[in-house]
């Protein structure tokens, strides 16, 4: 007779092994069959999406008023001095959430990332390429630095920052590449039980043992709303389960609506992060977005309309209601 159990097997071992410079292998085994994919995949997302890291926010460059203008005595141009820029690792050397770092360089000098190391930052490629100016150039500028989590457009910056100073996008995740692989594994005769491999690197601005701790944390948090459950008493009506149905399609995130990469770049570029902000915006609204062509204005009336939130339909006051407090409590935190 085959064994019931009352509750899950848990997991008892782990293993964590250096790889490579900045790279872990983090095994945790025996998961029942089917929990150890329940529990990678979010870690991985949160792996890129909660991970604390710095990245420059804005510039400030002496005699340039855009990032179309040019330099006298350098070789590059504007805009590419700020592609090389974002590719330098920065770290703030202390607990500052933001610090304004100043520079001056004359010619002739190539420089590097390793130039631009001071009290204030750290600098984890310092190998890494900025510019080259001839003998008779002078180069001033000022970059201001940000500990941040994911990716951050300039629009979003630009009313942040100073007058003079350039926004740029700000990809602050130091998490370079976090994947899993899941193997089954012998327990007690049944091969059925399952292994999860996570190989995860960062650009050297935290660990990647740390990197992994920030998504463990981040998921606790996350979960810990549901200890409220054990607080309350919930007399669920009909019409309010109706409801919480269709509350849980609008709180995902706009990753779960399984668009093209192109229109949910447009969507992710302006900001939109969960499916209910679509809900409270018109046709016309959602037409206006950057860059959103009409190919993915298409596709994406088609997707909401199979999840039950046609485009332009009127929504009751408790959706918006509920939408909009999720909203601001994103935007608070």
């Amino acid at each position: 007779m085959k064994k019931i159990k009352t509750s899950a097997y848990m997991p008892t071992e782990i293993e964590v092994e250096n790889i490579a410079k900045n790279s872990v292998k983090i095994t945790a085994y025996p998961f029942e069959a089917g929990f150890a994919i329940t529990l990678a995949h979010p870690l991985r997302r949160l792996l890129y999406s909660a991970t604390v890291g710095y990245a420059p926010i804005a510039i400030k460059i002496e005699g340039v008023s855009h990032e179309f203008d040019s330099i006298r005595g350098m070789l590059e141009d504007v805009a590419l001095f700020i592609i090389n820029l974002k590719n330098i690792r920065f770290k703030i050397s202390n607990e500052a959430k933001r610090v304004e770092a100043s520079y001056t360089f004359n010619g002739p000098k190539e420089i590097y990332g390793k130039d631009l190391a001071s009290d204030e930052v750290e600098i984890v490629n310092p190998d890494a390429y900025l510019a080259t100016i001839n003998e008779d150039a002078e180069l001033t500028f000022s970059v201001i630095v940000e500990r941040g989590i994911g990716y951050v457009p300039s629009e979003t910056l630009r009313n942040g920052i100073e007058e003079g100073y350039i926004a740029l996008d700000a990809f602050f995740t130091p998490v370079k590449k976090a994947i899993y692989d899941i193997e089954n594994v012998l327990v007690e005769d049944n091969p059925n039980f399952e292994k999860v491999i996570f190989t995860v690197e960062t650009d050297g601005q935290i660990s990647p043992v740390e990197a992994f701790k920030n998504s463990l944390e981040a998921m606790y948090e996350q979960m810990s709303v549901f200890n409220k459950v054990l607080d309350i008493n919930v007399d669920i009506k009909e019409e309010d389960s109706t409801f919480s149905e269709e509350a849980s399609k609008l709180f995902q995130g706009i990753e779960e609506l399984g668009l093209s990469a192109r229109s949910f770049n447009c969507l992710d570029r302006a900001d939109i992060k969960i499916v209910g902000e679509l809900v409270l915006m018109s046709e016309a609204e959602i037409k206006e977005i950057k860059n959103l062509g009409k190919k993915s204005l298409e596709e994406i009336k088609s997707v909401m309309e199979e999840i039950g939130f046609p485009l332009g339909e009127e929504r009751s006051a408790q959706l918006i209601d509920s939408v909009k407090k999720r909203i601001e409590e994103m935007n608070s935190n």
